[in-house]
């Protein structure tokens, strides 16, 4: 296919996205398989294209003057890939499965450099409006920096498995991938992703992944599994465990040794667990499904750890799920906000006087980190907010960068991490502490 096949396909796929609602990577495959003579290169730089435009779907409508399928992507083509005017106007004229020619207001506005210079921050940042007053509570002035990392690519990353490797080892087997040490967690390795129609790297495919050396996994989530903190012979609940990638992350951690019971309320979300654990070498994992009868109860005050990988709104992994930005209501994160109180309260059952709960959201939105860590701390007079620089260091050996530090009113910091400030998705860790009897107030 030809630069303008594609630019043409592009919007074909980004109208079916805003006809049927269904999710982009939905929308690719049926373009996919309706257009068997695409080959992987076409298909790859159609998805490409597709995904900028949503990265950055209000920047380029501010700047096109539409939100059309067809603005977004001439917008994309033009200001996200860098491809100049006379290219686009060249493209568009001599391939016959191209696009319609460019309008005269196309070609004004594609060829503007300054079409944001009035624009409200909420389009600069790329975020839904109705969701700048949130972000704003939490960035500051930061917030069209922090929105417009949010709207770029994320690279890919992989948790090296230190129950059979190292990163040394890991680094120099991936060396054909440019892959690199992350700048963050000790046990992370970066491979670039590349720009425009680039094909991104399938990591899955390397000898090393099939081995169980490593699993992809981003670094701030590999962050705040070490920050969690669990260690060789405690005993650890993963109580939103889903498809285990941070139960992986901390059985390597306890190097197998002590318990880890990784739990969902639902069992769908497990996925390929039981394949991941035996292909990491994961000896000390027992996978507690939901069931008729609870099938936590002989855990119940014995938990030396127990994390909350909550459900949120992924405002945090706008990077790799950008069509989600778009989609977030007010009632999702309502709903949200009641579930992550009922885990909260839930996973007091299990934590044993003196034991840490920690609670992870791949989210920045105040209404799911701060504010939740405040309500339950207001409500549980037993469980005391521990600062995070005192964990970054004992799980990743190293000073925590205050830029990290997120203040919880009138309780004590937690951990941000996002695009802009760590180069990870973004992540919020609050660690608790379960206040032994004596030592309450």
């Amino acid at each position: 296919m030809t630069p303008a096949a594609r630019l043409a396909a592009a919007i074909e796929v980004l109208a079916d996205i805003e006809a049927t609602r269904r999710p982009v990577q939905d929308a690719l495959k049926a373009w996919g398989l309706a257009h068997r003579f695409a080959g992987s290169g076409d298909r790859v730089a159609i998805g490409n294209l597709v995904f900028d435009a949503l990265r950055k779907r209000a920047s380029l409508a501010w700047r096109m003057g539409a939100e059309t399928p067809r603005a977004l992507v001439l917008g994309a083509f033009r200001f996200v890939w860098g491809r100049p005017l006379d290219e686009i106007e060249r493209r568009l004229a001599q391939d016959a499965h191209a696009p319609a020619a460019l309008s005269d207001d196309e070609r004004h506005r594609l060829g503007s450099d300054d079409g944001l210079a009035d624009a409200p921050d909420w389009v600069k940042a790329d975020v839904p409006e109705w969701l700048a007053p949130s972000l704003a509570r939490t960035f500051g002035d930061r917030f069209v920096v922090e929105g417009a990392g949010l709207a770029g690519r994320a690279p890919v990353d992989l948790r090296v498995n230190t129950l059979k490797a190292t990163r040394d080892e890991v680094v120099a087997a991936l060396a054909d991938l440019d892959a690199v040490a992350t700048a963050l967690s000790p046990i992370g390795i970066r491979v670039p992703v590349g720009e425009g129609p680039a094909k991104p790297p399938h990591v899955q495919s390397e000898l090393g992944f099939a081995k169980g050396h490593f699993e992809v996994q981003d670094e701030g989530s590999q962050i705040a599994a070490l920050v969690a903190g669990a260690r060789p012979g405690q005993q650890v609940l993963d109580l939103c465990a889903g498809a285990g990638g941070k139960t992986l992350a901390f059985a390597a951690e306890m190097d197998n040794r002590g318990q880890l019971y990784a739990y969902d309320s639902d069992k769908r979300r497990f996925g390929d667990i039981v394949e991941r654990i035996d292909r990491a070498g994961a000896r000390n994992i027992q996978i507690r499904p939901p069931g008729r009868t609870d099938p936590l109860t002989d855990l119940e005050g014995r938990m030396d750890l127990v994390v909350i990988d909550a459900p949120c709104t992924g405002t945090g992994t706008w990077r790799r799920r950008p069509d989600a930005k778009w989609r977030v209501t007010a009632n999702a994160l309502e709903m949200r906000v009641r579930q992550q109180d009922e885990v909260l309260a839930t996973a007091t059952r299990f934590v044993r006087p003196g034991g840490r709960l920690v609670y992870v959201t791949c989210s920045v939105l105040p209404e799911e980190n701060e504010a939740r860590i405040a309500a339950f701390l207001d409500a549980h007079r037993d469980y005391a907010l521990t600062d995070p620089a005192g964990a970054w260091l004992a799980g990743l050996g190293t000073a925590m960068p205050e830029a990290f530090a997120a203040p919880v009113a009138g309780h004590g910091r937690a951990l941000r991490l996002t695009p802009a400030s760590a180069g990870t998705d973004g992540f919020f860790v609050a660690v608790l502490e379960r206040r032994a009897p004596e030592s309450r107030r």
